[in-house]
């Protein structure tokens, strides 16, 4: 950068201040609540939390299953949202949990396809239901996490009226700290990072007028968390 040293002079003598080339340190936090807060929770009560809070506060419904009962639950909130459309990420974990074959077999739903560009967009716009695979909860939010990719277009969780989250009970966290560093340790394996992460609190709403919550403003009015029990 030319006139590097000019710019920074420029900068402190309107602070009021010498020039820093190095950072002052961080200062100590307070507390340990942003790393630490439910972390003691065991993974029941963490679920158990994450459901209170997603169902109470982000009007999001919570059903809990057994792994071999998550293919027909799946299908029955499918069928609950009505016989419109449904379009399913093209993920192979919802594949291996038999909930992709089941609602092609019985409601003809689409499969994201990234070799088929826009058309993907408009199926989604056009279904019902989108269903994704959540790659973690967050027990102080109630929010679920989703990783984009190529075969995971975002399409599928924001343009259906309903979103169908499948979300194993072992990838909920405690908080976004935790998150953080799982992005983190990504990173430093090398491994390849999402193209875009998303973290949905629920479905579309506001509480702009008169602090009156309104569920259903844009993007999808219903939102539902299938939780597999996948904990011993």
């Amino acid at each position: 950068m030319e006139n590097r040293e000019e710019f920074l002079v420029a900068i402190a003598r309107k602070l009021g201040r010498p020039v820093r080339h190095i950072p002052e340190a961080m200062p100590e936090p307070v507390n340990t609540l942003a790393t630490t807060r439910l972390t003691e929770l065991t993974s029941d009560q963490r679920c158990e939390a994450f459901i209170k809070f997603a169902s109470e506060v982000m009007l999001a419904e919570c059903v809990l299953v057994s792994p071999e009962n998550a293919p027909s639950t799946a299908l029955d909130i499918c069928w609950k949202f009505g016989s419109g459309p449904v379009i399913i990420s093209n993920d192979q974990r919802l594949v291996d949990t038999g909930i992709t074959p089941l609602l092609q077999k019985e409601m003809d739903a689409a499969l994201w396809d990234p070799e088929k560009g826009d058309e993907n967009i408009h199926l989604a716009e056009k279904a019902k239901t989108g269903v994704v695979f959540a790659e973690y909860g967050l027990t102080e939010s109630g929010g679920i996490v989703l990783f984009s990719a190529p075969e995971r277009g975002r399409s599928v969780s924001l343009l259906p009226e309903a979103s169908l989250f499948v979300l194993r009970k072992s990838t909920i966290l405690s908080r976004v700290a935790q998150l953080a560093q799982k992005l983190h340790d990504m990173a430093q394996e090398g491994q390849r990072m999402p193209s875009c992460i998303n973290l949905i609190g629920g479905p579309s709403s506001t509480a702009d007028i008169e602090l009156i919550k309104v569920v259903g403003v844009h993007g999808p009015v219903h939102a539902t968390y299938l939780i597999i029990d996948d904990c011993d």
